[in-house]
């Protein structure tokens, strides 16, 4: 991508180094170990930026081309899979997903507690691709408490590397929904669903559609499920709170996965990118679904994904795990947060923004009205331990001068 000058773009240089205080800020206090920050507005890029260390205990530094586990900023990757098989003709929106995935024809739906245990009804209404895209599908994440669906989830559907997506599929049916599809949000395993979906529609395994179809015609050649053995070296740490403060590496099997090949390719949380890997991808939805000159998506495609698709009596809703900058003032589109009221957003932004985060701290937003894309990578988990995504926006926007 061209590069330019923050003047150039209508940016402030002086004001911009209050972004790079804040994040040396984190830095410098222990609060976190690394961090890489790239601005592009008119689709060249004026801020691209390591700080930090990426393994504190090596004192290796971030670099710019640092690979960091992403989580649910696979999502949107996923998303846009997705309707590029709906461009195609493959299915409308509203048809229900079992005709794909029959294993989903017969869920029940969670009614309350009786004296002979959980009460299941049948559905009003079969889960629709839509339902999946906008997380209204009545499936959930083990991650809520309201309901005894999510300890169903925590003990039956964890994701296992050495599973596929058609023995996950197999276990989250036997799980009923925690509500009636289409009458409320609930964060979700829609995405790994809807990967499943590509699956089945495209007669290849997931992980190969994402590759053959949008990374290596984006050219994304650090995005994948798994970081192949020659580039583990740049596979950043990844890092959570510490007992007495600071902060201690993480060494669990879900941030381990990613270190040899797997089998269970998740749509919703499974991908490993760079900042600029992810830049491509987000600089093409910017442009309505194309980048040098390669084509993914048409600008419809792109308007319909990017407005809000709730309506108002499910908003606002709780993201439980995502840990983005707030859902106040802001709706879901298919496969991303919109912001449709900033007001009531109540940061610096603007209205029809879109963006989402991953569970390990990172972030993405897109402004279609000033043309700009901002990315936050770094690795600290849990994601809502500190306000660094709503500091990294408010940096970024008081530097916009014109």
């Amino acid at each position: 991508m061209q590069t330019a000058a923050p003047e150039e773009v209508g940016f402030s240089s002086k004001r911009l180094g209050r972004l790079d205080d804040v994040m040396q800020g984190y830095v410098d206090a222990g609060m976190l170990a690394g961090i890489v920050t790239m601005l592009v507005r008119r689709g060249k890029v004026f801020h691209f930026k390591p700080f930090g260390l990426m393994d504190i205990y090596a004192v290796k530094p971030v670099e710019l081309d640092t690979i960091f586990r992403i989580y649910s900023m696979s999502k949107p990757i996923t998303s846009a899979a997705v309707m590029m098989l709906y461009e195609e003709g493959a299915f409308h929106l509203d048809e229900p997903v079992s005709r794909f995935i029959p294993e989903l024809a017969d869920l029940k739906v969670f009614a309350g507690m009786s004296q002979k245990g959980k009460r299941l009804v049948d559905p009003d209404r079969p889960i629709s691709i839509r339902h999946l895209l906008t997380h209204t599908s009545g499936l959930s994440y083990g991650s809520y408490v309201d309901t005894p669906v999510d300890d169903m989830y925590r003990s039956t559907a964890a994701r296992d590397p050495d599973d596929n997506l058609q023995g996950f599929i197999e276990r989250i049916a036997e799980i009923p929904l925690a509500y009636q599809p289409g009458t409320s949000w609930r964060y979700s395993v829609a995405t790994d669903v809807l990967g499943r979906l590509v699956e089945v529609i495209s007669g290849r395994t997931f992980d190969q559609y994402l590759k053959d179809s949008i990374f290596e015609p984006l050219g994304m050649p650090d995005t994948a499920f798994y970081v192949p053995e020659e580039k583990l070296d740049r596979l950043a740490s990844i890092y959570g709170p510490a007992i007495g403060g600071g902060m201690q590496e993480l060494d669990t099997p879900g941030v381990n996965q990613h270190r040899r090949p797997l089998t269970m390719f998740s749509g919703g949380g499974g991908l490993v990118s760079t900042a600029s890997d992810y830049m491509r991808f987000c600089q093409m939805m910017l442009n309505g679904g194309t980048l040098d000159d390669v084509r993914l998506l048409g600008p419809k495609t792109v308007e319909l994904m990017t407005i809000n698709h709730l309506s108002d009596d499910l908003m606002p809703y709780s993201v439980s795990e995502a840990g983005v900058t707030g859902t106040q003032g802001c709706g879901f589109g298919l496969g991303f947060r919109v912001v449709i009221d900033l007001a009531q957003h109540g940061i610096l932004g603007s209205e029809g923004m879109y963006s989402w985060g991953g569970a390990a701290s990172t972030v993405f937003w897109i402004d279609p009205k000033e043309e700009l894309v901002a990315i936050l990578m770094t690795q600290f988990m849990p994601s809502g331990q500190y306000p660094i995504r709503r500091e990294f926006q408010v940096a970024t926007y008081q530097a916009m001068v014109d």
